[in-house]
């Protein structure tokens, strides 16, 4: 079982920053992808942004030169820094991960687990 827990969400004022942490706990024998996603009300979960082990990134359109997702191999953990947020940006955000668990020793299997979500406001 791989854990997921986030935080940083809240209220911020449009042209604000916010940074989200998720870190990941449990029988992690490797993290092969993080990954942020967003929902609104009524709407899919889409995809925000990602980043693989070796650091390749990818963003969705709408947040391109305002959010910059990063991770820290060592700590299992990804950030999404939030700037120049706009009230578009308001919304529940998910963090993904996916990887190899330890199932026995000696034994892996795949994982892709999601956190509980944060709530990301930006009002005046």
């Amino acid at each position: 079982q791989v854990q997921l827990v986030e935080s940083g969400g809240g209220l911020v004022q449009p042209g604000g920053s916010l940074r989200l942490s998720c870190a990941a706990s449990g029988s992690i024998f490797s993290i092969n992808y993080m990954g942020w996603y967003r929902q609104f009300p009524g709407k899919q979960r889409e995809l925000v942004a990602a980043i693989t082990r070796g650091g390749s990134t990818n963003y969705a359109d709408s947040v391109k030169g305002r959010f910059t997702i990063a991770r820290d191999n060592a700590k299992n953990t990804v950030y999404l820094q939030m700037n120049s947020l706009k009230t578009e940006d308001t919304a529940v955000y998910y963090c993904n991960a996916a990887g190899l668990a330890t199932v026995v020793a000696g034994t892996f299997g795949d994982f892709n687990s999601w956190g509980q979500g944060t709530q990301v406001t930006v009002s005046s």
